[in-house]
């Protein structure tokens, strides 16, 4: 079972920019599609980007592309997810997670989350 754990959160400035970092517990890392959430407060859980295990391909939501950046590193078992031009609206708990399936229609393992706070 692998854990992930994600990192880089923070406050910032509208405009600003963060990497996320999620940072896997061993090396099985390297066969799971990965993806990135956000959960904005009172609402649902949001997906935002996946990748698959090769970092070959990539899907992403509306609500972040062109401004959204997902990519991986297997040597160091570490997902990334790059936020550009940060809205007041990307406020929110975001999560890593693992599939075994391409496209990912479901996740296998979950992140605990880091908090997200976009300043007007």
């Amino acid at each position: 079972q692998v854990q992930l754990a994600e990192s880089g959160g923070g406050l910032v400035q509208t405009g600003g920019s963060l990497r996320l970092s999620c940072l896997a517990s061993d090396r099985t890392f390297s066969s799971y599609h990965m993806g990135w959430f956000r959960q904005a407060p009172g609402k649902e859980r949001e997906w935002l980007a996946a990748i698959n295990w090769s970092a070959d391909r990539t899907l992403s939501a509306e609500s972040g592309k062109g401004r959204f950046t997902i990519s991986r590193d297997n040597a160091k078992n570490t997902a990334y997810l790059q936020m550009n031009s940060l809205k007041p609206e990307d406020t929110g708990v975001y999560f890593c997670a693992a599939s075994t399936r391409w496209p990912p229609i479901s996740w296998t393992y979950w992140g605990q989350g880091t908090q997200v706070t976009v300043s007007s």
